[in-house]
C-alpha cells in the first residue's frame, strides 16, 4: 500500500496509464483482425486497402511506445507477405 501523497497519487497515474494502454493495444489487435478477416475472404483489393489502413494504427501505437517497433514490423511484414501470397 503506498504510504506517501507521492506514492498515492503516482499509484493512481499508473491505473489511468493502464487503462489508456490497454486501449490502445486493444486497437492494434482489432485493427490486425481486420486485415485477417479481408485475407480470409478473398478479395485482395479489400484486403489491400483495409491493410494500408491499419498501417497507421500500427505505427501509432508503436510511436507511443505500447508496443516495439520490430514487434510492429513483424505484424506489418507477415500481413504484407500474407496479402502478396493472395491469389
Amino acid at each position: 500500500m503506498a504510504n506517501s501523497a507521492q506514492a498515492r497519487k503516482r499509484a493512481r497515474q499508473a491505473v489511468k496509464r493502464r487503462e489508456y494502454n490497454v486501449s490502445l493495444r486493444s486497437k492494434l489487435r482489432t485493427a490486425i483482425k481486420y486485415v485477417r478477416k479481408a485475407i480470409g475472404s478473398g478479395d485482395k483489393d479489400l484486403a489491400q486497402n483495409v491493410f494500408n489502413s491499419s498501417i497507421g494504427t500500427i505505427d501509432s501505437i508503436t510511436g507511443k511506445g505500447i508496443i516495439h517497433k520490430n514487434k510492429a514490423a513483424r505484424y506489418k511484414s507477415r500481413l504484407s507477405s500474407a496479402i502478396k501470397m493472395m491469389n
